[in-house]
């Protein structure tokens, strides 16, 4: 313990606490050393690994269609987008030209995840600082796209639908028609999000000019995705190196300067209006055709090294692939953007209070299996 002589002579004391690795506001087994001055925080150490389950290691045993299903289980709100990212790294390796009809329905399904994740962000920001309304709110409007998910593909939560060359099976008869449905709905729905949490005056004091990150230091910290453009870093793989069907539509990339926590909150709700544009410009424009590339029963890459990135809800998600010609990869090594966002975590929370840490937390929008792989 350390002591320092203050204002008035009075003495305060260097403590540390720990936050987790059982809290309700970590969104899982993470476990955050704090050191404080009274509610000040001086410095935040997070301690991971209580969910480490080895996924990469696993690779090196498994096929490549199976190393598909080990992706859903790191960030499990960006399952078919984690998923899409392997695919995609194993058909570059193949050289393999998958069909028109699956780059649409890839794009229109990874863009119903970022919705459906960016809605249970919305719900459980406004529950971790004191409003459970919109946890009420956000998972209503999410329902509709688990029944569209579950529908297409048999699963709510940890989801398989991308497959090397294609996907499992072609989009229900219902799809195009529930999808619809949910945009009209969802249009009318997020007013209600902005009138309930985005203007309220509360809400605006616990977040603007809390949290800081420079653009320097974004980068510096490879902090991507929603986190990275709240801080002016122009970093959306969907635009820099377009993959699937996101170069055959017109979408805006979302970037504020304000770097603080309330400008990662308003990234993540422009994004959900600008991946309702992008799906409104496909769903009706699903071109036929087979929904899968012929593809061997085992895949085995040419020898070499492969890397693929896709835009997550979260960030940048990279998947390294060095393959010895095989039927499973010599070694994988993924790069999840929730590791890199929380290593900002201890910049932004300086000077700042305990309080504050929590709604940090909530615009990094953690997911911890995503970190702990």
């Amino acid at each position: 313990m350390n002591t320092e002589t203050v204002e008035l002579g009075k003495e305060t004391q260097e403590y540390f606490i720990n936050m987790g690795p059982q809290h309700p506001s970590t969104h899982g087994v993470l476990r955050l050393l704090l050191t404080l001055d009274g509610e000040i925080i001086k410095k935040v150490e997070p301690h991971i690994g209580y969910i480490h389950r080895s996924i990469e290691k696993m690779c090196e045993h498994d096929s490549y269609q199976q190393i598909v299903h080990l992706t859903d289980r790191m960030d499990y709100l960006s399952c078919h987008m984690n998923n899409e990212a392997v695919c995609l790294a194993v058909e570059a390796g193949l050289q393999l030209e998958v069909p028109e009809r699956v780059k649409v329905i890839r794009t229109i399904v990874s863009e119903l995840t970022r919705l459906s994740s960016h809605q249970l962000w919305w719900g459980v920001m406004g529950m971790d600082l004191g409003a459970i309304t919109t946890f009420l709110y956000g998972f209503r409007d999410r329902e509709m796209i688990t029944d569209i998910f579950e529908e297409t593909c048999g699963a709510r939560l940890t989801m398989n639908y991308n497959v090397p060359g294609g996907v499992m099976f072609d989009i229900h008869p219902n799809f195009q028609k529930r999808t619809k449905e949910f945009i009209t709905h969802f249009k009318k729905k997020l007013p209600e999000y902005e009138e309930l949490l985005t203007g309220n005056v509360i809400f605006e004091e616990r977040t603007k000019d809390i949290g800081y990150l420079s653009k320097e230091d974004a980068i510096s910290y490879g902090v991507t995705g929603p986190s990275g453009r709240a801080s002016g870093f122009s970093c959306d793989i969907r635009k820099k190196h377009p993959y699937s069907a996101y170069d055959r539509v017109e979408f805006r990339e979302v970037i504020h300067t304000d770097g603080d926590t309330y400008a990662r909150y308003v990234v993540r709700m422009d994004e959900m209006r600008e991946s309702m544009h992008i799906i409104e410009q496909l769903i009706d424009n699903i071109p036929e055709g087979e929904h899968k590339a012929k593809t061997k029963a085992v895949i085995k890459l040419p020898e070499g090294e492969y890397y693929q990135r896709i835009e997550t809800a979260r960030g940048e998600l990279g998947v390294y692939v060095i393959s010895d010609n095989k039927k499973s990869p010599y070694r994988v090594k993924f790069r999840s953007p929730g590791f890199s966002n929380l290593s900002a975590l201890d910049t932004m929370a300086r000077g700042c209070k305990i309080a504050d840490l929590v709604a940090m937390m909530s615009t990094l929008d953690l997911v911890i299996p995503d970190i702990d792989r």
